[in-house]
């Protein structure tokens, strides 16, 4: 990375950090951010760093934007899920919230058909498999069914429940990197209605992730299903131009 791209890597980083204190600090939901040009002569920087930090806040989630009338502090009763590779403790804490989960399943399994061809293993390899209810504040959001090949992580089953997965996944070589999302609308059976406390057939958003480390190895494949009444997902798309 050049000079010149890290010193405006790190000033947009700063200036949505800032941001982002200012908003927790004493920023009510759907209070409206200063303007642009506000925020370039209060912090001495560009209207592209301008851009870049409040395009970050928007990604995580914090603020939203609303044409002709400004850029606005996000309500926190809502998880906006960007597409970037982040956590589910992340996301929460992004959103002022205490991320938590409760272990309900850890056990080791045999790949069925679909986990084999996700994490290119043979049908039958040892697999690591944990269903988790992940928390926020204490409410259920999501439930997580998570699938490992055993090989890539050594010492899981024995150690027990990480506090973070990715931190975990990380010290052993095998930090995510890039993911394939698909996400669908769907219902929840009478099960997973009752863990994330909302009634049977509640509409709830499933993504099915398969998550790759630097070196391109499939080391994770998750379904989590996550109440629709309080996860959506953001990103941005472009209009492609025609010759």
């Amino acid at each position: 990375m050049s000079e010149t791209t890290s010193t405006s890597t790190a000033k947009h980083e700063s200036l949505r950090r800032a941001l982002s204190r200012m908003i927790d600090e004493g920023m009510d939901p759907h209070q409206v951010l200063p303007s642009e040009r506000e925020l370039m002569q209060r912090f001495n920087v560009s209207r592209m760093t301008v851009r870049r930090a409040v395009e970050r806040l928007a990604q995580e989630g914090r603020v939203y934007r609303v044409q002709g009338a400004g850029t606005f502090v996000a309500e926190a009763a809502t998880i906006s899920k960007s597409l970037h590779l982040t956590s589910f403790s992340e996301d929460i804490r992004a959103r002022r919230m205490v991320p938590d989960s409760r272990l309900l399943v850890m056990e080791q399994t045999g790949a069925d058909l679909t986990c084999a061809r996700d994490l290119f293993v043979e049908p039958g390899t040892a697999l690591i498999h944990m269903e988790r209810l992940r928390t926020a504040d204490g409410e259920p959001m999501c439930l997580e069914n998570v699938w490992l090949p055993r090989s890539l992580v050594p010492g899981l089953l024995e150690e027990g429940h990480p506090q973070s997965l990715y931190a975990w996944l990380e010290q052993v070589g095998a930090m995510p990197e890039t993911a394939n999302q698909t996400i669908k609308a769907t219902v929840l059976e009478t099960r997973q209605a009752e863990l994330l406390g909302v009634p049977p057939h509640f509409p709830a958003l499933q993504v099915e992730r398969v998550t790759r480390d630097p070196r391109g190895r499939a080391v994770e494949r998750a379904v989590s299903l996550y109440r629709a009444d309080r996860y959506d997902f953001r990103l941005t798309v472009t209009r492609e131009r025609r010759p």
